[in-house]
C-alpha cells in the first residue's frame, strides 16, 4: 500500500469491554495488520532486549524499576534511549515499533498509547471503548473462568493501570472524551454492531 494512503486505527478499552475482540473485526472487515500484544514481539525486535520486560512492563508503570531498583547500561554514553533500561526506554522502543509498523501498512493498535504515539499520523481514528460493568464482568468470568467478585475487581484494578500507564506517558486523559476523534459503549449495540458503527465512522473521517 502507498505509504501516504496508511492508516491506522487507535483503539483504547475499558478491561472486559471488548476492545480487542472488535479491534479484530474491524481489521478483518478492512484487511489490515493487526496489533496489541503482537507490539511486544516488535519491541523486542527493535531493542535486542527479552520480550519478558516488555511483557512485565505492558501498559504498567514501574515493573522495572521495582525489579532492579537502578539502571542497567546498555550501550555506549551517546545512546539516544537514556544508557539505561528503565521503564521510559522500554515505552521509547515500543513507540519507534508502533511508528515503523504504522510507516509499513495500514494497521489497527490496542492500547500502548498507540494514538500519543501516533498523534501526528495524517490518517488516524482514535476510538476509546467502554461496556457496562456487568457486560465486563460477565465477559471477564468467562474469558478468565473466574467469579464475579474477582472479575470486577480485575475490571477495575485493569482500568487503573491503563490510565496510569496512558496519562504518564501522553500528559492525556485515558478514557476522556476529548482525547479520542470517538467514544463508545460497546454494551449498547454489541461487539459486531459496534465494530459496523464504527467502520461507518472511520470511511466517513477518511473518506475511504
Amino acid at each position: 500500500m502507498d505509504n501516504n494512503k496508511n492508516f491506522v486505527l487507535n483503539i483504547g478499552r475499558q478491561l472486559g469491554s471488548g476492545g480487542h475482540a472488535i479491534g479484530t473485526i474491524l481489521a478483518k472487515e478492512f484487511g489490515i495488520k493487526f496489533y496489541d500484544k503482537e507490539v511486544l514481539d516488535l519491541a523486542a525486535q527493535e531493542s535486542g532486549f527479552s520480550k519478558y520486560f516488555f511483557e512485565r512492563d505492558d501498559e504498567h508503570r514501574g515493573f522495572v524499576k521495582s525489579l532492579f531498583n537502578s539502571i542497567i547500561p546498555f550501550t555506549s554514553s551517546g545512546d539516544p534511549y537514556g544508557n539505561q533500561l528503565s521503564s521510559e526506554s522500554l515505552f521509547k522502543f515500543q513507540s519507534d515499533a508502533i511508528k515503523k509498523a504504522a510507516e509499513r501498512e495500514s494497521c489497527v493498535f490496542v492500547g500502548r498509547c498507540a494514538d500519543y504515539v501516533l498523534r501526528d499520523h495524517p490518517r488516524c481514528v482514535n476510538i476509546f471503548i467502554s461496556a457496562n460493568m456487568e457486560d465486563r464482568v460477565a465477559r471477564l468470568m468467562q474469558n478468565l473462568q473466574i467469579d464475579a467478585q474477582e472479575a470486577e475487581k480485575r475490571a477495575l484494578e485493569g482500568d487503573d493501570k491503563r490510565a496510569s500507564y496512558y496519562n504518564y506517558y501522553s500528559a492525556l486523559t485515558w478514557g476522556e472524551a476529548s482525547t479520542y476523534h470517538i467514544c463508545i459503549n460497546s454494551s449498547v449495540l454489541g461487539l459486531e454492531g459496534t465494530a459496523d458503527f464504527l467502520k461507518s465512522f472511520i470511511m466517513k473521517k477518511l473518506d475511504l
